[in-house]
């Protein structure tokens, strides 16, 4: 198992390393004449960069002190973002950069004058037999090639290219950052549900998952998805699952704002992996003294459907995974059941155990590009609403982001699901 694990890090190291390198080359190396000042600032950013996202990481997970976690995580997660779409874009531009080159030859072919022939002339008498020999300067035995080889046409596509490069990651990941930091923007769904009573048609629930209170995202964010939620005027709020990262000692007062939450059948939540990563125990007791009922493998009768709540799949390694006998059993099946379940892996056994709603997050929708097509590799549903059976499933995009505090192709949201009742 070590040994494993040790070969998993040699590999991730070892893609690091040769895409760090191979986008180095193609935006510093080779849009630069030789050693100089911009070769070496260049350099000197490829250098610093992973090694201050490795750092962030570490910081992190590590449980380092939170002034370091924080001057590590801005530039470190950021890099992080940077470099990836850095590559997309060096990748984009070897597809281009060869059709530039010729084009750029074809366009000196044309531009060059047309040379005269030269004209006859007698020929050189042939020197005497006893003439010292003289060998003239040895003529080329063609014209010397043009196009591709053209080391200054070859230097002006590498800048532009790379140019075009580094403008289009820059402006990606500035966008999106700029859309996490501004917070979610509200998403409305309808979802009917057949056992639900028609005394609670438009019931509506707020669904916040993954807001991700850390060394970046803190007390100033946490109050901006506070107020969006309560502008929607919910019946009840779900926070359901990856409220932080890091512990209740150095994060406890940025989610203080948690404790201004409204809603009329109150605020519920359920653990996401990162809670077992930063002391689950804990943040159960701090989110219950800001007034969230935590829903630990339990469930509550609400007037007009059970709200359930599993503990996330993590948990198991503290010994405190989900148990749905427990959230599930001995309940009226004739009334709906809405279930809080961070994962959307843990739909199956909702659909086993007759939920007919499960609220979930984790995927964040991808927060990236394209990591949407890494997510629906991993969960049964990246986004949105989709039915297994007489079980819906939704799973919400998140609030928040982890790591660079960016999304791109994947906005943040808080979705007020809104319940319609079918029977007449």
């Amino acid at each position: 198992m070590v040994l494993l694990l040790v070969l998993l890090v040699a590999a991730v190291l070892a893609v690091l390393v040769l895409g760090h390198w191979y986008v180095w080359r193609r935006l510093v190396r080779d849009t630069t004449r030789g050693p100089g000042p911009a070769r070496r600032a260049g350099t000197a950013v490829f250098v610093a960069g992973p090694l201050l996202m490795v750092g962030a990481l570490v910081a992190e997970r590590s449980g380092a002190p939170f002034p370091l976690q924080r001057a590590l995580a801005w530039p470190g997660f950021l890099w992080m973002a940077l470099a990836l779409y850095l590559l997309v874009g060096v990748v984009a531009g070897e597809v281009v950069r060869p059709l530039a080159v010729r084009l750029l030859a074809r366009r000196a072919r044309t531009a060059e004058p047309r040379v005269r022939e030269p004209e006859t002339v007698p020929a050189a008498p042939r020197p005497a037999p006893d003439a010292p020999h003289r060998p003239d300067r040895p003529e080329p035995a063609g014209p010397v090639p043009r196009g591709t080889g053209d080391p200054s046409r070859r230097l002006l596509v590498s800048r532009v290219v790379g140019g075009a490069a580094a403008a289009a990651a820059v402006g990606t990941v500035g966008r999106g950052t700029y859309g996490v930091l501004r917070g979610p923007r509200v998403k409305r769904v309808t979802v009917p549900l057949t056992r639900l009573p028609r005394a609670a048609h438009g019931f509506r629930i707020a669904v916040v998952s993954d807001i991700h209170l850390g060394p970046v995202l803190g007390r100033g964010f946490a109050q901006r998805v506070v107020d969006t939620v309560n502008a929607t005027q919910p019946d009840l709020i779900a926070v359901v699952g990856d409220l932080v990262d890091g512990s209740v000692k150095d994060l406890g007062p940025a989610a203080a704002p948690l404790a201004r939450l409204s809603a009329r059948h109150g605020a519920y939540f359920v653990t996401g992996n990162h809670e077992y990563f930063s002391g689950a125990e804990q943040w159960v007791a701090e989110v219950r003294t800001l007034g969230l009922h935590p829903l630990e493998n339990a469930r509550t009768e609400l007037p007009y459907f059970d709200l359930a709540g599993v503990n996330d799949l993590q948990g198991e390694s503290e010994g405190r995974g989900p148990d749905f006998a427990k959230a599930l059993g001995d309940r009226d099946p004739a009334r709906a059941c809405v279930l809080l379940a961070h994962q959307p892996a843990q739909i199956h056994e909702a659909v086993r155990r007759g939920v007919d709603l499960q609220l979930s997050g984790h995927t964040h929708g991808g927060q990236l590009w394209p990591g949407n097509l890494i997510a629906a590799a991993a969960n049964p549903t990246v986004a949105g609403l989709e039915r297994y059976g007489d079980t819906q499933l939704y799973v919400s995009r998140g609030a928040g982001a982890w790591g660079p505090p960016t999304r791109v192709d994947a906005p943040s949201d808080v979705t007020v699901i809104e319940l319609a009742a079918t029977r007449a």
